[in-house]
């Protein structure tokens, strides 16, 4: 059995997405991020640097781990599934994963931040992260034009960008003409463990979102 700390955000989904497309147990554990959850002592005592989502593998010693793209990576070789056996495939899976870890979401992140969250709208800043948002989801669309999945077979690497890439509206970046992403999103959002995933913890309240977003933003 799988316990899982985590939010309604992008991260969250990476794990929940991937315990449903493994079909593993697991069981899920709220954190409230608007009121400092994951700032709590017995929190930091699993993830130092207070983010979701956190697992922790009842099964294995109680083994903790945290940052989503670990934990993808973990559940994936503990259950030999959704990342590719060879060493190239592996390494296209991988590469993948850290092109979302590395640019698509922080940078949708940022993009939030400045669009969504801050009370002060500074145009700048706004138009520098969707601009880079967009790049990078270009960046996806071309690779797409030629492979049906990131690393041709359904892999972690499509779960931790479509969790990312299906909220481009809230970063106020549209997807139109970038038809090989749509298809793409339309093809992950389509499965069933995909959607019972992203409904973990539970329906995203964003009128609470943009309430508590300052206080987590700075914070």
């Amino acid at each position: 059995m799988i316990d899982l700390y985590t939010a309604s955000t992008p991260n969250g989904w990476k794990a929940s997405v991937t315990l449903e497309e493994l079909e593993l147990d697991y069981n899920v554990l709220p954190i409230n991020l608007m009121e400092n959850e994951q700032k709590q002592p017995e929190f930091l005592a699993m993830n130092p640097n207070g983010r979701i989502p956190v697992i922790v593998d009842r099964a294995n010693d109680d083994f903790v781990v945290f940052e989503s793209g670990a934990i993808m990576i973990y559940l994936a070789e503990q259950a030999g599934k959704l990342l590719p056996a060879d060493p190239k495939g592996r390494s296209r899976a991988i590469q993948w994963l850290m092109f979302q870890m590395g640019g698509l979401g922080p940078m949708m992140g940022q993009a939030n931040v400045f669009f969504r969250y801050f009370e002060e709208k500074i145009q700048p800043a706004i138009d520098r992260y969707q601009n880079e948002v967009k790049r990078l989801l270009t960046v996806l669309d071309g690779h797409l034009a030629e492979h049906e999945y990131l690393a041709d077979e359904y892999s972690i690497a499509d779960i931790a960008n479509w969790c990312w890439a299906r909220t481009h509206l809230w970063s106020g970046v549209d997807v139109e003409g970038l038809e090989h992403l749509q298809r793409w999103m339309n093809a992950i959002g389509n499965r069933p463990a995909a959607q019972r995933g992203a409904a973990v913890p539970g329906k995203l309240d964003t009128e609470a979102l943009l309430k508590g977003a300052k206080n987590i933003v700075q914070k």
